[in-house]
């Protein structure tokens, strides 16, 4: 069923999605995926940071192109993730599992099981939530409300 304002779950996808849409890489479920990403990658650079004694191979100079993952995150790369979910049907685990994958093309092979090290689902979750709230704050609300002061600012002026 394509997405329209009488098949979308809750009217701000649907009639009033054209007034939030710059909420969606936030909010949406590419959104959540994405910051999930962020946060199994900077995991992984913390543990190496530490530094771990198995990690201590890892140097810091792969760090950026680890980084880069999340910062030229795709719907695509979000799909991928979701074609790994429908076998695992697990969220959290097919992050990890592409993770996984992007370690092999780095040649992080050796390092590929402390992806999600010591972690939960929930551990995931309850820090990709807040980064995207964050986030938005940041890139959205923040500048909208620095503009409105100004404008204000100007009118009593």
């Amino acid at each position: 069923m394509e997405l329209s304002s009488l098949t979308a779950i809750a009217p701000i996808d649907g009639r009033y999605r054209s007034k939030v849409s710059n909420l969606a890489p936030y909010f949406s479920e590419f959104g959540l995926i994405h910051y999930r990403v962020y946060v199994e990658i900077e995991y992984f650079i913390a543990l190496c940071q530490i530094p771990l004694p198995q990690l201590k191979e890892v140097k810091p100079d792969i760090f950026p192109q680890l980084r880069s993952v999340y910062e030229n995150f795709q719907v695509k790369d979000a799909q991928r993730i979701k074609e790994i979910e429908s076998t695992t049907n697990h969220d959290v685990k097919a992050v990890e599992y592409f993770l996984k994958e992007i370690f092999g093309n780095l040649g992080l092979e050796a390092h590929k099981e402390f992806i999600h090290f010591g972690l939960t689902s929930q551990d995931i979750n309850n820090t990709a939530t807040p980064l995207s709230l964050k986030k938005a704050f940041e890139g959205e609300y923040l500048p909208m409300l620095q503009s409105l002061q100004n404008k204000l600012t100007d009118l009593s002026a």
